[in-house]
């Protein structure tokens, strides 16, 4: 996936600055597809460069206007395209993985902090996720009309959370077995 489709994403989910969409990315965007600050600017003015994006002043008091991004009819066009085409299968790449499976030609217990720490990292993720389910999908309204995109976001952050609570679990069992390799531990 291309850093303009996930902007694209975004700007159609709600119009904004280059601001604002790098504090969607750093909040949420950011935890399944992550760019600098520098990076969402340098795309944003090539995509409005090549007509996918349409930018709008916006006069801001005692302050420079801003620029507010939309995405245009050409870059609707653009993901529409992207959406329809194949994606190859992720491959993983996991530094934490190799250095597990090396700890056998070197001192297991070493490791120990690091899965800690990974472990830390991931609980925390987990836990801001759950907030921001409770904040934002808590209470539902069965009568609404169905929002497909507030659905589709819930889905991705239903898979978020399934995917921490699985790198949780796997990452207990990591820890047990580094235990039991290193007894004194």
């Amino acid at each position: 996936m291309a850093l303009e489709h996930a902007i694209l994403v975004s700007l159609l989910e709600k119009p904004g600055s280059g601001y604002e969409l790098a504090r969607r990315f750093e909040r949420s965007i950011g935890y399944f597809w992550t760019a600098t600050h520098q990076q969402i600017y340098r795309v944003l003015k090539r995509m409005e460069a090549d007509g996918r994006l349409d930018v709008r002043e916006v006069p801001q008091r005692s302050r420079p206007d801003k620029k507010e991004y939309s995405v245009s009819a050409l870059g609707q066009a653009c993901l529409s395209e992207w959406l329809h085409e194949p994606i190859q299968p992720e491959s993983v790449r996991h530094d934490l993985a190799v250095k597990i499976r090396g700890a056998a030609f070197d001192d297991p217990a070493a490791l120990i902090q690091e899965v800690e720490r990974h472990r830390r990292l991931h609980g925390d993720r987990l836990a801001h996720y759950l907030a921001g389910e409770r904040r934002d999908f808590g209470a539902s309204d069965a009568s609404a009309a169905p929002d497909a995109g507030r659905e589709l976001q819930h889905a991705v952050l239903r898979g978020g959370i399934a995917y921490e609570r699985m790198m949780l679990a796997w990452l207990d069992d990591v820890l047990a077995t580094l235990h039991r390799l290193a007894p004194g531990l």
